[in-house]
């Protein structure tokens, strides 16, 4: 970062050679191909005064400043979410960022590879909820696939 790192850093510039802009467009895409399209939307239907420089700094750091970065695959990133959403009890990230796993390929062994490794390192019931909370969303995910494969019958 430059000289004037310390308002760099405020303004969430993580890659120093990056605009606010492009840290956001650049995040609002990843965010979108990571979470889904209707994710996002929802969140953005739902952002008001109240959250908006909330959801403006997770798109511009988290997904733009972050999840943009070289160094680590997608897959890998999921991983470290997944473990970290774990460790901190976080249990609605948690099953979106399950979602978000199979959408940036790992699979559903994958998943459970990381649920059993977290059991050693975050402890036995943060393992058993991610066990349960992931049962569930991928028990809804085979559904929402189900309705769409039906509907794409009927048609």
């Amino acid at each position: 970062m430059g000289e004037n790192w310390k308002d760099d850093a405020r303004a969430g510039a993580v890659q120093p050679d990056a605009t606010q802009r492009a840290l956001y467009d650049g995040g609002m895409e990843v965010r979108r191909e990571v979470l889904g399209a209707a994710h996002v939307d929802r969140a953005n239907a739902n952002t008001d005064e109240f959250t908006a420089e909330f959801q403006n700094m997770i798109t511009r750091i988290a997904w733009g400043g972050i999840w943009t970065r070289p160094g680590l695959s997608r897959q890998m990133r999921s991983v470290a979410v997944l473990t970290a959403m774990i460790a901190h009890g976080h249990w609605d990230e948690f099953a979106m960022h399950v979602r978000a796993a199979l959408r940036n390929g790992l699979t559903r062994d994958e998943i459970k590879e990381v649920i059993l490794q977290s059991a050693i390192y975050c402890g036995v019931p943060s393992a058993n909820t991610a066990f349960k909370v992931a049962q569930k969303t991928l028990a809804d995910v085979d559904a929402e696939d189900s309705d769409a494969a039906n509907n794409k019958e009927q048609q």
